[in-house]
């Protein structure tokens, strides 16, 4: 984007120019070589290995929703990093959990969050969640090229509605595609084992702590059974990040927090390998 070459200091017409108020749409006009999914690869041969975030997971309660995601990040049969963060919230009142390709994931969320704060600066209100939603399904839509390389995201999305005052989840796919989900949901590929973790263990009466409780169980039953998801390191003192969106905003647990919780899991599985056993009937 260069600047006026005509009076060198003032901004490029583009830039006060009237329109819309989405970012990622200015930036697809101005400069859609800097959009994540726009980038040319270099010419390689055979397989590349990347490092890919895995298990990220997220149940509603009475008072809000929660999102938490595992910290293991692999590049093909290796740890390629067991700390790595893959939850960010997207604003005051949603968050955002990222599975696939690491580096594209990451640049998806920031641009997913400057688009956020630009449409609130430029309208002078908050975006609601249905249109926050519907913003990153269009993001995600814009990376399919990469997707179809192998350089998949697929985020997990997750915020308090203000207009129906409850917690709300989206799931997509690497088109783009949006699906609402009811009551919890899980992305990533110890996804299928966390998510039968959680629907025997959630229900919609659970307070805010039972329901953290719950979602870091299902985290440990993924890496019991799945090689790229992390289950808590109490050696290394690396545990999920587990975030909460209430009406009152988004709230990241504290390390002490979630090491309580954590180790209070691991000490119930000492007794019960497989975990809390659900009620036949």
């Amino acid at each position: 984007m260069v600047g006026n070459s005509h009076d060198q200091g003032r901004l490029p017409a583009a830039f006060l120019r009237p329109g819309s108020s989405s970012f990622f749409d200015f930036l697809s006009e101005i400069a859609p070589e800097r959009l994540p999914g726009n980038r040319m690869l270099p010419p390689v041969e055979g397989p590349v290995q990347i490092p890919h975030g895995t298990t990220i997971v997220a149940a509603t309660f009475s008072g809000g929703v929660v999102l938490a995601g595992d910290r293991r990040a692999t590049m093909g049969h290796q740890i390629a990093q067991r700390d790595v963060e893959k939850v960010f919230p997207a604003d005051e009142f949603s968050a955002v959990g990222i599975a696939g390709t690491m580096g594209f994931a990451i640049e998806l969320v920031k641009l997913f969050q400057l688009e956020l704060e630009h449409f609130e600066k430029v309208e002078g209100e908050v975006l609601s969640l249905e249109g926050k939603a519907n913003r990153l399904s269009a993001m995600i839509r814009g990376n399919l090229g990469m997707a179809m390389q192998g350089l998949a995201v697929v985020p997990l999305f997750a915020g308090y509605d203000l207009d129906r005052a409850k917690g709300r989840i989206f799931s997509y796919d690497v088109t783009g595609g949006r699906s609402e989900e009811l009551g919890f949901a899980a992305v990533g590929s110890g996804s299928v084992f966390a998510r039968g973790s959680l629907k025997k263990l959630h229900r919609e009466d659970l307070t805010e702590q039972q329901t953290v409780t719950a979602v870091v169980q299902s985290l440990y039953d993924a890496a019991d059974d799945d090689s790229a998801t992390g289950g808590p390191d109490l050696t290394r003192r690396i545990y999920p990040i587990v975030t909460v969106i209430t009406e009152e905003g988004f709230r990241r647990l504290t390390e002490a927090e979630i090491s309580e919780i954590a180790r209070s899991v691991h000490e119930g599985r000492l007794q019960l390998p497989n975990g809390p056993q659900a009620p036949v009937l």
